[in-house]
C-alpha cells in the first residue's frame, strides 16, 4: 500500500470514527473495494479511483445541514498536504463534487472513466442485502416510519425535494435504490448489481405481503 492510501485511509477513519452506520468508515471501506474490483475491468487512473472513492464521503451533506461544499473542500485540504498534483486533486473533487444520487433527476456535469467506477462501487453499497441494512439504519437513525401506505413515493423529485424528504423508509426503494440497477455505468457494475438488484427485490415484495398479512 502505497504511503498516499494508507495516509488517506487513517485520515478518513479519524474523521469518520462517530459517524451514522450507512455512512461510516466500513461503508468506504467496501466502496474501495468495490471500485477496486470494478477498476480490474477498465484502463483507469487507480490512484484517482482509490482517492475518490475513500474520501467520497469524508462529510456527507445530509450531516451537514444540506451544505455540498464540505466533502470537495474537506478533501482538496487533505490531498493537498499530502503534496499530491493539481490535476489529481481537481479530478478526485470533481469526483467528490458530482457522485451522489440527488434524486437523480438532472444531466451529469462530469464525467470520466474514474468517476464512473467510484460512482458505481457507491450505488453497489446502496443496493442488495447491505442497501437494504443501510435504508433502515439511517432511516431509524432519522426516525422515520418504516412504511406508510398513504405516503406514496415521489418518482419525479427535484433536487432539493429529494434532499429535504422525510419520507418512509420503504419509498426510499422506490424513489432511489430500484433505480440503481439501470443507471450503472461499467459493464462490470452493471452485472454485480443485477444480483443485488434481485435479492432487493424479493425483499421488497415479501415485505408488502407480510404488512398485508399475505404471507
Amino acid at each position: 500500500m502505497t504511503d498516499i492510501i494508507f495516509n488517506t485511509i487513517r485520515f478518513v477513519k479519524q474523521q469518520l470514527q462517530n459517524a451514522e452506520g450507512g455512512h461510516d468508515w466500513f461503508h468506504i471501506e467496501r466502496v474501495h473495494k468495490n471500485a477496486l474490483q470494478i477498476a480490474n475491468n477498465e484502463n483507469c487512473d487507480l490512484l484517482t479511483v482509490e482517492l475518490a472513492a475513500l474520501l467520497h464521503d469524508i462529510a456527507d451533506s445530509k450531516f451537514h445541514n444540506g451544505d455540498e461544499t464540505v466533502g470537495p473542500r474537506m478533501a482538496s485540504e487533505f490531498l493537498r498536504s499530502q503534496n499530491l498534483d493539481d490535476a489529481v486533486i481537481d479530478h478526485v473533487v470533481k469526483i467528490i463534487e458530482n457522485i451522489s444520487f440527488k434524486g437523480g433527476n438532472f444531466e451529469k456535469r462530469f464525467t470520466s472513466i474514474e468517476f464512473d467506477i467510484v460512482q458505481d462501487a457507491d450505488r453497489l453499497d446502496a443496493i442488495g442485502a447491505i442497501g437494504i441494512a443501510r435504508a433502515f439504519n439511517y432511516g431509524g437513525f432519522k426516525n422515520r416510519p418504516l412504511h406508510n401506505p398513504e405516503i406514496k413515493p415521489n418518482l419525479g423529485m427535484t433536487k432539493e425535494e429529494y434532499k429535504k424528504s422525510v419520507s418512509p423508509t420503504m419509498n426510499h426503494f422506490h424513489e432511489k435504490l430500484l433505480l440503481l440497477k439501470d443507471k450503472m455505468n461499467t459493464t462490470a457494475g452493471q452485472r454485480l448489481a443485477e444480483q443485488r438488484h434481485a435479492f432487493m427485490t424479493l425483499f421488497v415484495q415479501q415485505f408488502y405481503a407480510e404488512w398485508n398479512g399475505e404471507k
